[in-house]
């Protein structure tokens, strides 16, 4: 029987909004500069159990995970707003089909055996605690980007505001990890 205090949480410090680093295999360049990230949400669907009373709901068994997001620094030279746009535009290829063959021959990953296209990307949002050190990893599979932001120049601002784009990811399936790789 456990007892009253290995119930009880055993650190005291608090997840901090800025303790985290981004890493993403086919745009580098954009995770460097990230400064904005978020685990999504996770959705359970709800089944209805008819009941002559009152309809029951019940825990369905499909889940639903948002969203991925991240913000991040634009360079002067649109390095890493280009990598995310290029990307997109290889999925989408809006001039020729030669943008989807060119996007495939970059290779940054192994091709999965039962996928011909290589088109995907794993990505890793790692979490660190108060000291800096890595605390937990969420490791998502087969990211793919489907939103980017605009750039909004304006000569009328008076002061400088760097920018930054948004940048919207599906996937496949996330995992939370401690720093070994061990499931949490």
């Amino acid at each position: 029987m456990a007892g009253f205090y290995d119930t009880q949480i055993q650190n005291r410090n608090f997840l901090a909004p800025t303790g985290f680093r981004f890493t993403l295999t086919r745009a580098p360049k954009v995770a460097f500069f990230s400064n904005s990230a978020n685990i999504p949400d996770l959705n359970l669907g709800v089944a209805n159990q008819p009941s002559y009373l009152k309809d029951i709901d019940v825990p369905g068994d499909k889940l639903q995970f948002g969203d991925f997001n991240i913000r991040f620094l634009v360079d002067e030279d649109l390095k890493n707003y280009m990598e995310i746009q290029n990307w997109m535009r290889g999925l989408g290829y809006p001039e020729s089909v030669r943008e989807i063959i060119d996007l495939q021959n970059q290779q940054t990953r192994t091709i999965i055996p039962d996928k011909t296209m290589d088109i995907y990307s794993d990505g890793s949002l790692i979490i660190l605690t108060s000291s800096n050190n890595i605390n937990f990893k969420v490791t998502f599979e087969n990211m793919f980007p489907t939103s980017l932001s605009t750039l909004d120049f304006s000569a009328t601002d008076s002061d400088v505001e760097y920018f930054t784009a948004d940048v919207t990811f599906k996937y496949t399936i996330y995992n939370i990890t401690d720093s070994s790789s061990n499931r949490l």
